[in-house]
């Protein structure tokens, strides 16, 4: 069933959770109340075993309209950042993807670039429009950046436009852009593929993408023929190994459908 707290609705079938956000008034801001809902409904679906991945969607036209101006000033004391949250998205095992119903600028760009893996409606509009308002795409930056080539990141900071979804893809900040009819379509088939896969691979597999990247070749090798290792002997290898001669599916997937 769907639990609803006051902005997150959080709902699992089928191996995935999908986290909604429902904050009508603030546009889906990133106020202290849905970075709290969604730590939070983080934390049980990183607790759940069968819980493959996690979905993050939107409703009404905004998937986020980037930090909560009302509040940024006057936030609980103690009360989350988005600092809190992104660094949440990288260390979870679970992969997490984007189903970007809406408008997303400012802090939202990082909510998505967040995202593991991410489609967005084609009609959504994307910007970095921080410098509009006196301020710079600080710490969001640190997600966009090493997805961007320098000279599109130059543009895209400094302008402030608003671009649509496809230019979104262009820059390297979402994976794709399709027309809303689609967007379900879309999604459940990157899901589906991820029912196939086994959950300690996924989150190794997690683990490899944040990693290696920071690493000096050697050690990077070094590190990953470890990581293989440990991997080759795990039961879930030796499960999908065996799927995999006999022509069945895995047990992970099974129990999935």
């Amino acid at each position: 069933g769907i639990v609803r707290m006051s902005v997150v609705a959080s709902e699992t079938d089928r191996g995935i959770t999908t986290l909604t956000l429902d904050d009508h008034e603030n546009r889906n801001a990133l106020g202290p109340d849905l970075i709290e809902e969604l730590l939070d409904a983080i934390d049980v679906a990183d607790a759940d075993p069968a819980v493959r991945a996690v979905v993050l969607t939107n409703n009404g036209s905004v998937f986020c309209a980037g930090a909560n101006l009302k509040t940024s000033n006057s936030g609980r004391k103690g009360a989350p950042s988005g600092l809190d949250l992104f660094g949440r998205f990288r260390k979870s095992p679970k992969p997490f993807v984007g189903k970007i119903n809406g408008h997303c600028v400012a802090g939202g760009m990082g909510l998505a670039a967040a995202m593991d893996i991410s489609v967005a409606l084609d009609t959504a509009k994307f910007g970095f429009t921080e410098v509009r308002i006196g301020v710079a795409p600080a710490m969001i930056s640190v997600l966009c950046l090493p997805k961007m080539r320098p000279a599109d990141a130059a543009a895209a900071f400094l302008r402030g436009n608003r671009f649509l979804a496809p230019e979104a893809v262009r820059l390297g900040l979402i994976n794709a852009a399709v027309p809303a009819e689609q967007l379900d379509h879309e999604i459940e088939e990157i899901l589906n593929d991820l029912r196939l896969a086994g959950p300690a691979a996924l989150a190794a597999t997690k683990s490899l993408l944040t990693t290696v990247p920071g690493m000096a070749v050697d050690e990077a090798f070094e590190w990953t023929a470890q990581l293989s290792a440990d991997l080759f002997r795990q039961d879930e290898a030796a499960e999908g190994m065996a799927a995999f001669r006999e022509k069945r599916p895995p047990s992970w997937a099974s129990e999935i459908d």
